[in-house]
C-alpha cells in the first residue's frame, strides 16, 4: 500500500508531493489514518536541520489526530476505528533506565523515537507504537487535540512540575503558539501569571488567555520588574536579552526553556543569586494523559487556524513570518485532490 504525503528533499527546501510504501507494523504498532496535523515550529527547524539529525526525504508533522486503521498482534487497548492523538514521540526503546522509570521522553534512543520516523503526519497515514497513541474524548475537536498533543504537553509538563507552591509568581515569555497555551494552563494551576511580550498590542489577548498582568519586555519595564518572579517560562525563539530575564528572577528563581533558543549571558547573576536554568522536553505518557484530562476539565483551548494540508508551504510561510494566530492545523485533503 502506498502513502501520500509532503516531503522536503533537502535542507530548507519547500515540501513537495511524496509517495512511499506503507511501513510494516511491528507487534505493538498501529497505523493511523491522519485527519489533522498541527504545524509546529519544531517541524520548521527540522526542515532546516537545526538539530543536525534530519534525514531526507523528510516528511514533517507530529501533532497528529486520526483513526486507527490497523493494529499489531500485541495491541489490546486500541482497535480499528478508534480516534487517537499522537505527539512528537511515537515510540521509545522501553528498556533504558529512563523508560523503565516511566520517563520515556528522556529515552536514550530519543532521536529515533519521533513520530516523523520514518515519515511524519503531513501525510495520509503514520505508523507509531500504540503505547504512544492516546484515545481522545468524543467532545474534543480534532484540531484542538492536535495542538495539545505537542504544544499542550510541552507547556503543561513544567508548569505542573513546579505548581506545588500555590500563588507562585510566573512570567510567561512570549504570547505565541506555545505562550497562549501556557497562559491558560498556568492560570488554571493557580499561578499569579504575567505575560511578557515585545509586542504591546498583545496585551488584550494575553489578558483574555488568562494572564493577571501584562508587561512589555523593554529595558525600562524589565528594570522595574527586577527580582519579581519565582519562575519564568520561555516559549519564545527570537532575539532575547537573557541578562534581563535573569535580572527579573527572585533569588533561587528558575528559568525554564520550552523551545530551543540560542542562549548567551554573563553568569554573574546566575551564580550570585543561585538561579537555575532548566530545559523541559515534552513529558512522559502519564503526563500526556493527565494534560488531556486537565485541558478538558478546565476548558483550555488553543486558538487555531485551519488550513488544507495541500497548502502546507503557505502554512509554513505564515509561521516563519509570525503571522499565525496562534497555531495552524492542517486538515487532510490529500486524497480528495488525488495526489
Amino acid at each position: 500500500m502506498k502513502v501520500m504525503g509532503f516531503a522536503t528533499k533537502a535542507v530548507g527546501q519547500p515540501l513537495e508531493p511524496f509517495t512511499y510504501k506503507q511501513p510494516k507494523i511491528d507487534t505493538h504498532d498501529i497505523l493511523v489514518s491522519v485527519t489533522h496535523c498541527g504545524l509546529c515550529h519544531t517541524d520548521i527547524q527540522a526542515i532546516d536541520n537545526y538539530y543536525g539529525i534530519t534525514t531526507f526525504p523528510f516528511v514533517p508533522g507530529h501533532e497528529v489526530v486520526g483513526y486507527v486503521s490497523a493494529v499489531g498482534s500485541a495491541v489490546s487497548d486500541l482497535k480499528e476505528g478508534d480516534r487517537v492523538g499522537i505527539g512528537w514521540q511515537g515510540r521509545s526503546c522501553m528498556k533504558c533506565e529512563w523508560c523503565l522509570q516511566g520517563e520515556e521522553n528522556l529515552c536514550m534512543d530519543i532521536v529515533s523515537s519521533g513520530t516523523w520516523v520514518p515519515y511524519g503526519g503531513f501525510s495520509s497515514s503514520v505508523c507509531v507504537d500504540s503505547r504512544f497513541a492516546y484515545p481522545l474524548p468524543d467532545s474534543m475537536p480534532s484540531e484542538v487535540a492536535a495542538v495539545l498533543m505537542c504544544a499542550g504537553l510541552t507547556v503543561y509538563s513544567p508548569l505542573r512540575s513546579y505548581a506545588a507552591q500555590q500563588g507562585k509568581k510566573i512570567g510567561i515569555i512570549g504570547v505565541g503558539g506555545l505562550g497562549h497555551l501556557a497562559l491558560q494552563f498556568a492560570r488554571a494551576l493557580n499561578y499569579e501569571v504575567t505575560a511578557i511580550s515585545s509586542s504591546p498590542d498583545k496585551k488584550e489577548q494575553a489578558l483574555a488567555f488568562g494572564a493577571d498582568h501584562f508587561m512589555v519586555s523593554d529595558q525600562a519595564s524589565m528594570q522595574e520588574a527586577m527580582l519579581s518572579f519565582d519562575l519564568l517560562l520561555c516559549t519564545a525563539h527570537g532575539n532575547i536579552n537573557w541578562g534581563d530575564l535573569l535580572n527579573i528572577l527572585k533569588k533561587n528563581g528558575r528559568l525554564i526553556l520550552n523551545g530551543f533558543p540560542d542562549v548567551v549571558f554573563n553568569s554573574t547573576n546566575l551564580v550570585a543569586r543561585q538561579l537555575s536554568i532548566t530545559g523541559s522536553f515534552l513529558g512522559n505518557r502519564n503526563t500526556m494523559r493527565e494534560m488531556l484530562s486537565f485541558a478538558q476539565e478546565h476548558s483550555i483551548v488553543p486558538k487555531v487556524e485551519l488550513m488544507p494540508m495541500t497548502k502546507v508551504n503557505e502554512a509554513i510561510r505564515k509561521v516563519k513570518e509570525n503571522k499565525a494566530r496562534y497555531r495552524i492545523v492542517l486538515y487532510n485533503d490529500i486524497e480528495k485532490v488525488g495526489l
